[in-house]
């Protein structure tokens, strides 16, 4: 079989939602059920270099389930949803060859939606172009999209910088609006699987009390280590790598600009925000029909939630 081919109908399981609400233990503990392949869906947790402050399973928490698309990918390197989609389909091909049931866990909804809807197929971007719109100031970018592809003018926020940027040079670099090439989305696995999705949206004080007391645990447990081992590769400072929670508020530390207990409440309140993005999305974006788990997951409710998935993958 093709390793980039799946196979029609092939049965993968989802589960999604915001940092810290039991993700991986839950996958773990389905995993511990039936043959399996746990495999990444989180954006921090495919760099090598963030393992800890990325929160990635290690081998005890892993318990023998097989896992991929983790800490496989150098933080030189910028990973795209186009290329994280393209890898995961990969493996979910791969799994069908040895039997295996694709549970595919994380929080980035961008992959996600990559992965099961596709990707518009607009070109790459003229550099010049892209120079040349970055450059400006968003005002002005807007008055010019505005001008060039009032609908998107229309659609986005005058200030939100990074996305009037890209829908202006878009049509600037390609000629047409970004609008008609998101129609043309290519890619998508949606129509060739049987999904079984689980969003884990626990009680809000649940999960917050849950990301601030991990902050701080990751701390103890190397993360300044990580962040000094980053900081003498000297690598952009614009990448994903540098640019991860808890990487700035580490750096700004270490430089001496701040002292220890701002550093631990910056990072504290940069993880509970993105949290709360996370959580608003995983409330709205998925399609009303996707099962929703609002409990607190403590061991024994992630046992009786993994049995519930269980059933459902051998029924569906």
């Amino acid at each position: 079989m093709n390793k980039t081919q799946i196979p029609r109908r092939q049965k993968l399981v989802l589960i999604a939602g915001p940092t810290a609400s039991g993700k991986s233990a839950l996958a773990v503990n389905l995993g511990q059920r039936l043959p399996c392949v746990v495999i990444n869906a989180d954006s921090a947790q495919v760099y090598r270099d963030l393992r800890v402050l990325s929160a990635r399973p290690d081998a005890d928490e892993m318990a023998g389930v097989p896992h991929h698309l983790f800490g496989y990918i150098d933080g030189a390197e910028a990973c795209s949803a186009a290329r994280w989609a393209e890898d995961a389909r990969r493996e979910i091909a791969a799994a069908a060859d040895t039997g295996a049931v694709p549970i595919l866990v994380g929080g980035t909804g961008l992959y996600l939606r990559t992965l099961l809807d596709g990707i518009a197929p607009v070109p790459e971007i003229d550099a010049d172009v892209r120079a040349a719109v970055r450059a400006l100031r968003v005002a002005d970018a807007h008055a010019a999209l505005t001008r060039e592809d009032p609908e998107a003018a229309a659609r986005l926020a005058p200030a939100d910088t990074t996305r009037v940027a890209r829908a202006l040079e878009v049509v600037r670099s390609t000629g047409r609006p970004l609008a008609a090439w998101q129609r043309e989305r290519i890619g998508g696995i949606a129509d060739r699987i049987e999904l079984v999705p689980l969003i884990l949206l626990p009680p809000r004080d649940w999960l917050f009390e849950r990301i601030e007391r991990r902050f701080r645990m990751m701390i103890d447990q190397g993360a300044v280590a990580e962040v000094e081992a980053l900081r003498m590769r000297q690598l952009d400072p614009a990448l994903p790598v540098m640019r991860a929670i808890g990487v700035p508020e580490i750096s700004a530390w270490l430089e001496g600009e701040i002292s220890r207990e701002a550093m631990l409440e910056r990072g504290t309140i940069a993880t509970r925000q993105y949290g709360k993005r996370q959580y608003t999305w995983f409330s709205h974006q998925p399609p009303a029909e996707w099962t929703v788990a609002n409990e607190k997951l403590d061991d024994s409710m992630t046992g009786q939630i993994a049995i519930k998935l269980h059933t459902q993958v051998l029924t569906v």
